[in-house]
């Protein structure tokens, strides 16, 4: 059975949770680090992600989240996950977990008030997804080996890097469970290949 885990400090968790568990995964609220070690993959939420930063260091999480993207673990980073996943963030000397070779600029579509939703076309996931954005970051460069997913206005909003997926929106806040469906496979040939 593959169990995926929801960094559980502060966000959408419960949603994530819903999600994963329509995708027919076990799905765990992850509030210790000693929880990551039993898990095949970890969703990182959205929110605010210096708050989310602040609990991380509080509670002692950064060296076991950088062990686990080590390990080769499949991440999951949604809006503030994305910019906790990214190597370089717009006018911030240092990154958070700082593992996929992305360039994010945080609330880059505006305010809370300036929230909506689109309908994006994702490369392998979906040709329409109702995506909600929220004070969202977006990806301003990508490295050689990234794929880049979707864009939303010329603005990149999605993308992968090997074990690594990132996107701007907040996909746990709709109906539409493709994304999160697209990740777990990635745990599932992630698990398969380590046990081999």
């Amino acid at each position: 059975m593959i169990k995926i885990g929801v960094l559980a400090l502060q966000g959408a968790v419960r949603e994530h949770i819903n999600s994963l568990e329509e995708c027919g995964v076990e799905a765990v609220a992850v509030k210790r680090k000693e929880e990551l070690e039993d898990l095949d993959g970890l969703i990182l939420p959205g929110g605010e992600s210096t708050a989310i930063r602040r609990l991380i260091d509080k509670y002692d999480f950064m060296d076991a989240l950088k062990e686990f993207a080590r390990s080769g673990k499949p991440m999951f980073g949604t809006c503030a996950g994305l910019i906790l996943l990214a190597k370089e963030l717009v006018g911030y000397d240092e990154s958070h977990i700082g593992v996929m070779d992305i360039k994010v600029e945080r609330n880059s579509f505006g305010r809370q008030v300036d929230s909506f939703e689109a309908d994006l076309a994702i490369k392998d996931v979906a040709d329409c997804f109702p995506a909600v954005f929220i004070r969202a970051p977006h990806i301003v460069e990508a490295g050689e080996n990234v794929e880049i997913l979707s864009k939303h206005n010329d603005r990149i909003v999605a993308a992968r890097e090997g074990q690594f997926l990132g996107c701007s929106f907040h996909p746990e806040l709709t109906e539409n469970h493709a994304i999160t469906a697209y990740f777990v496979e990635m745990v599932k040939e992630s698990k398969t290949k380590h046990l081999v």
